[in-house]
């Protein structure tokens, strides 16, 4: 890194040591003599390297010398590395110690990211570190909870625990090594990057650092602060304004000043409603002005303005004095436009501070917000009701998320794409829907953070109030810039923001589909108690799947079915059934046997979660029977309403149970897609939940759950 300098390993293992790194017992000596006295003093055999100030990377230089057993080969690795030394390295001497021997070797390390500031890392290390690239980062300092979590969060975990006869790694001193990291990055901003690698594991489970690197320079710049977020009086002008202003409404239906103002008036909207319009035309029985001089007093909370960016400045003032308090602006030509637009944008955002409006966009898509049925964008749908709150840098994702509400039926409170969010960012509006009563759960989508230490310190806020869902498009500027280090190369944008959004108890989706979700599910269903989970299905194959699915989740538990349970189970199928977790019912369910034994399930008390398989097999059946030739004749009319009052009863005794006993009940089933018609997807979302479209998704959106309670439960204790 340019403007740095990596430190000696003498005095890099000096300055580790002092914040509680284990180091090898080791000597620094000038002469072949006095390294073969330093072996003699530790002990065979012993591991000689060339150390000089400014020597960084010695195994690329062949400078290290391994398991040297008696003193004379002690003293003449000392003699060949001395005279390997070259005028660049600076003074030299020879390091002598322990051959420390050890099957598993781990990476640790603290790197600088230009967006999250010092992260801390751990890894699977040795040769092979980036190769493997099993890592985890978390922000700088770190608590024992935090430094616990990044251990959980390696996926090699069998390394961690025996292994071939070694004992398992020491969890406490590997801990009290990460925090003592997190304090030396914290402690001192010249540390742009520490290597640790190997952190060999002795065959006792104790960590020792054989080789510790640490590079300096000068601190780099903080990224400005926030800017302070609009007041909650400013946000319900935005989402509840008793009257909205449309400007540059239009006659022509293809044109964004029609479209807003017809999405307005569409989907019930009660509030007031006024128009600016150059002729004063009537466009869609609204009597528009071309003056906004012209409108009333104190009727108007929020403008949405369809203006060319020219007019916006005036536009503003005119509306500042009628007393709107928001306004949210379409128009394009600001910061995506160059220098020039960005100017334009930084004075509209002083301006609207001066005003005291709140600037939502510019060169956004609109918002919606369902507790006032309002609809003031530029795009469909309009969501059904519900408890999602959306923020989204892209305004077409805000339309992904909401189209994903009408397909599912689990609704949203608020929506607002922010755009350019030259005023008001996606932090801000979830800021806003943590203390929101009509919204339970967060979801964003971003991409092009600029800060992002202070982009989580806000977000963690947030997240210690509701939960938050968030998806990440794009990645950082800069990523692994400490070039010198194997912690530099490993730190890849994507790990480091991950760690940054465990770090602050944010939950990270991998696409838009499980972020929706992920946030369906905290909006809909109960927090589990714990991990325990049992899979009920009707056919076998389902079960198998979503219980392998449960087994990779880090954190849920296949429960194995208690006695008292089994036996009780036993009483509802027939023999043949599984007897053990999933419970297959093997095809001998009668009228009540799901009911039945969904209830001996849900109020066991060594159960925290159920995922039900199979819900409308029988409404498949009925469908088929009912567009086939034959009926209604032959029965089949009384046979298709049974199948498919049948299939509505499951899925009610799922919701009904759900809601008695404060467990999550998952229901999953394809033809949530495939038949959407169906009477048993159609019964849960009558029930106001999610039906998954596979047991698979049921179980990844049951983690996220599960993760946010284990979060809270280590940050109360």
């Amino acid at each position: 890194m340019a403007g740095s300098t990596t430190l000696s390993e003498r005095a890099s293992k000096a300055l580790l040591a002092e914040h509680g790194v284990p180091i090898a017992p080791e000597r620094f000596v000038t002469s072949p003599g006095g390294a073969g006295a330093a072996a003699d003093e530790i002990g065979y055999p012993v591991v000689a390297k060339l150390n000089g100030d400014a020597i960084a990377h010695k195994t690329e230089r062949g400078l290290v010398r391994l398991r040297l057993g008696d003193r004379a080969a002690v003293e003449q690795a000392a003699e060949d590395l001395l005279a390997a030394a070259t005028p660049d390295d600076g003074d030299v001497d020879v390091l002598v110690a322990p051959m420390i021997s050890g099957n598993r070797e781990l990476i640790a390390g603290v790197v600088r990211d230009p967006q999250f500031g010092a992260m801390v890392m751990l890894g699977v290390g040795g040769i092979l570190a980036e190769a493997v690239a099993d890592v985890v980062f978390r922000p700088a300092p770190l608590d024992t909870p935090t430094a616990a979590d990044m251990i959980d969060g390696l996926a090699t975990q069998r390394l961690l625990g025996e292994f071939r006869g070694e004992q398992a790694v020491d969890r406490d001193q590997l801990i009290e090594l990460l925090v003592g990291l997190g304090a030396l990055a914290d402690a001192r901003d010249d540390v742009l990057s520490v290597d640790i690698n190997p952190l060999i594991v002795e065959p006792s489970g104790r960590l020792v650092a054989v080789d510790g690197l640490v590079e300096i320079g000068e601190p780099q710049p903080g990224h400005p602060a926030l800017r302070p977020r609009p007041t909650d009086e400013q946000f319900r002008a935005l989402f509840e304004p008793r009257g909205v202003l449309v400007t540059g409404a239009s006659t022509h239906p293809g044109k964004f000043g029609f479209v807003s103002l017809h999405n307005l008036l569409s989907n019930g909207y009660s509030g007031k409603v006024f128009g600016t319009n150059l002729k004063g035309e009537t466009v869609l029985g609204v009597e528009t002005v071309a003056d906004i001089d012209a409108l009333p007093d104190g009727e108007i909370d929020l403008v949405f303005v369809c203006t060319p960016a020219a007019a916006n400045p005036d536009l503003l003032r005119a509306c500042a004095a009628k007393g709107i308090r928001a306004a949210f602006l379409t128009s394009a030509g600001y910061g995506e436009a160059g220098e020039e637009g960005q100017r334009a944008q930084a004075d509209l955002v002083a301006l609207a501070d001066d005003l005291g409006i709140l600037l939502a966009g510019p060169n956004g898509q609109g918002v919606v917000s369902t507790p006032v049925d309002m609809c003031v964008q530029i795009v469909a749908p309009y969501p059904p009701r519900g408890a999602i709150g959306v923020a989204s840098q892209s305004g077409n994702f805000v339309s992904s998320f909401l189209n994903h509400a009408r397909s599912t039926g689990v609704g949203i409170s608020r929506a607002v794409s922010a755009g350019n969010a030259a005023a008001v960012g996606v932090a801000d509006y979830l800021d806003f829907y943590a203390d929101d009563d009509a919204t339970a759960v967060g979801l964003a989508y971003v991409e092009g953070i600029t800060d992002g230490r202070g982009l989580m310190s806000r977000l963690a806020d947030a997240a210690a109030r509701k939960p938050l869902v968030v998806v990440k498009g794009g990645a950082t500027e800069g990523g692994a810039q400490a070039a010198a280090s194997h912690t530099g190369a490993l730190a890849a944008d994507d790990k480091v923001f991950d760690g940054a959004c465990r770090a602050a108890g944010l939950t990270r989706a991998d696409s838009i589909e499980s972020a929706f979700e992920a946030a369906a599910t905290f909006a809909t269903q109960p927090l589990p108690a714990g991990p325990n989970t049992v899979v009920l299905t009707t056919v076998g194959g389902w079960g198998v799947v979503t219980a392998d699915a449960i087994t990779r989740d880090p954190d849920l538990h296949l429960l194995e079915l208690p006695d008292d349970l089994l036996a009780a189970v036993d009483q509802k199928l027939p023999p043949r059934w599984s007897r053990n977790n999933p419970i297959d019912c093997a095809g001998g369910e009668t009228r009540d046997t799901i009911p039945e034994v969904m209830e001996l399930v849900a109020t066991h008390p060594d159960v925290h979660s159920i995922i039900y398989l199979g819900l409308g097999i029988q409404s498949n059946q009925a469908q088929m029977m009912r567009h086939g030739r034959f009926y209604p004749d032959h029965g089949l009319e009384r046979i298709v309403e049974y199948h498919e009052r049948q299939d509505t009863r499951f899925a009610e005794a799922a919701h009904e149970l759900s809601v008695r006993t404060g467990k999550p009940i998952l229901t999953a089933t394809e033809l949530a897609v495939a038949d959407p018609t169906n009477a048993g997807p159609v019964a849960v979302r009558a029930s106001g939940r999610l039906c998954y479209p596979s047991g698979e998704r049921a179980v990844a959106a049951l983690g996220h759950l599960l993760r946010r309670v284990e979060f809270q439960r280590a940050r109360s204790s």
